[in-house]
C-alpha cells in the first residue's frame, strides 16, 4: 500500500511542543536522562552479567541455574527497555556516541540497531496501528491483530494461545526476523534505505558475537543439553516480557486501528492526534513496574515525544492530559496492569471471533 499522509492541521501537536518546551525551560532541565537513568544502566547491565558469568563458568544446581536464567531472561528485557530504547531514541545522554553504545547493548543480545530503528522509530512510531504499514501488528497468519486483517479458524484461541507465541519473539527475532528483513530488504511493505559498509559490519559482527557468547561458549562450558534448556527459558521469558509490554501500549480495547481513505491515501487525524488515539498506557502510578519497564507504560508520552527520555514522562504526562482535556481529545489510560492485560485478552479474543 501506500505512504498514508496525515491531516494537514497541526495545531495540537505544536501547542502540546510549546507547553512541553515551556517546562523544560523554566525547570532548567535537559531533555535526556539523568543520574538516576545512568545508575540503573550500571545496575542492570552488571546483574546481567554476573549471572551470565555465574551460568556459564560456575556449577550451580539445576534450580538455581534455572531461576538464574529466569532472572537473566527479565533484565535482558530490563535492558531493552531502560538502556537500548532510550539509546536507540537519542534520549539516553546528550552525547551521541553514548546513545550508539547504549543502543548497542541490542546487537550483543542478538538483534540489530539499524533494523530496530527503521522498524521501530522510523515506521511503528510514524504509522502506529496502520494495517499494512506497522509492522508490530502483522503477526499473520498465527494471529490476526486488527479487523482489516484475514481471520482464520486458529484465531478463534488467541487470546489463550498468546503467551505461547509471545514467549517465541526473543528467539525468532534474532535467529529468524532479522536475517529476513536484511535478504528481503524491506520489513513488511516498506523498503529499507541501503546500508552501509559500516552497518553491515555492525549487523555481520555482532551476528557472529552473539553465537559465539550465547551459543558456542555456553555449550562448550557446560554441555549442549543444559545450554538449550537454559536458553529457552531464557528466551522465552525475554521475550514474553518484552511483548506483552510493547502490546499493552497499542492492542487494547480502547486503542484505535484507523486506515487512510482509499481514493486519497489521507488519515482523518494529524499525527498527534493519530498517536494518541491508538495508544494506551498503563499503571502509570506504580512505580515499580515504570522503574523496570523503563516508563514504556507512559506510552502516549513515549509516542508523542520519542526523543525525550522516559525519566521526564511522569512530569510531561501531566501536561499532556490537560492539553488534551482542553482539547476534547481521549486519552487512553488504564491504572493498574491487571486491567490493560484484561483489556488485551479481552481484544484478541474479539478479533479471533470478529
Amino acid at each position: 500500500m501506500a505512504v498514508p499522509k496525515f491531516a494537514a492541521s497541526r495545531s495540537f501537536h505544536a501547542e502540546l511542543k510549546r507547553r512541553i518546551n515551556t517546562y523544560f525551560e523554566e525547570t532548567k532541565t535537559s531533555t535526556t536522562g539523568n543520574a538516576n537513568l545512568f545508575v540503573k544502566a550500571v545496575v542492570l547491565t552488571s546483574a546481567f552479567v554476573l549471572l551470565y558469568v555465574h551460568l556459564v563458568f560456575f556449577t550451580a544446581p539445576i534450580w538455581l541455574s534455572l531461576l538464574e536464567c529466569v532472572l537473566m531472561g527479565l533484565l535482558g528485557a530490563a535492558i531493552g527497555f531502560n538502556v537500548m530504547h532510550d539509546g536507540a531514541h537519542g534520549s539516553f545522554s546528550k552525547r551521541r556516541w553514548v546513545n550508539q553504545f547504549a543502543s548497542f547493548t541490542l546487537n550483543v543480545m542478538g538483534g540489530n540497531s539499524f533494523m530496530w530503528n527503521v522498524k521501530h522509530n522510523l515506521i511503528h512510531h510514524m504509522y502506529t496501528n496502520i494495517e499494512g504499514v506497522d509492522d508490530d501488528i502483522d503477526v499473520q497468519p498465527w494471529m490476526r491483530m486488527s479487523s482489516t486483517q484475514p481471520r482464520h479458524k486458529l484465531h478463534r484461541f488467541q487470546h489463550l494461545y498468546f503467551w505461547f507465541l509471545y514467549g517465541l519473539l526473543y528467539i525468532a527475532w534474532i535467529f529468524f526476523m532479522d536475517y529476513q528483513k536484511y535478504f528481503k530488504g524491506k520489513i513488511g511493505s516498506m523498503p529499507i534505505k541501503k546500508m552501509t559498509n559500516t552497518d553491515q559490519s555492525v549487523f555481520w559482527g555482532f551476528k557472529v558475537l552473539h553465537l559465539f557468547l550465547f551459543l558456542a561458549l555456553p555449550i562448550y562450558t557446560v554441555g549442549f543439553v543444559s545450554w538449550l534448556v537454559g536458553f529457552i527459558v531464557f528466551g522465552s521469558v525475554a521475550g514474553f516480557t518484552l511483548s506483552l509490554v510493547f502490546q499493552l501500549a497499542h492492542t487494547v480495547e480502547h486503542a484505535a486501528f484507523p486506515m487512510p481513505d482509499e481514493i486519497t491515501g489521507k488519515l482523518e487525524d494529524e499525527w498527534a492526534i493519530h498517536q494518541i488515539k491508538t495508544t494506551a498506557n498503563f499503571a502509570t502510578n506504580n512505580r515499580v513496574i515504570s522503574w523496570l519497564v523503563g516508563g514504556l507504560n507512559f506510552q502516549v508520552e513515549h509516542h508523542l515525544f520519542p526523543t525525550i527520555s522516559h525519566v521526564h514522562y511522569p512530569a510531561i504526562s501531566k501536561i499532556i492530559k490537560q492539553a488534551c482535556t482542553e482539547f476534547g481529545i481521549t486519552y487512553n489510560e488504564y491504572p493498574k496492569m491487571r486491567y490493560a492485560v484484561a483489556s488485551h485478552v479481552a481484544f484478541l479474543r474479539e478479533m479471533g471471533r470478529a
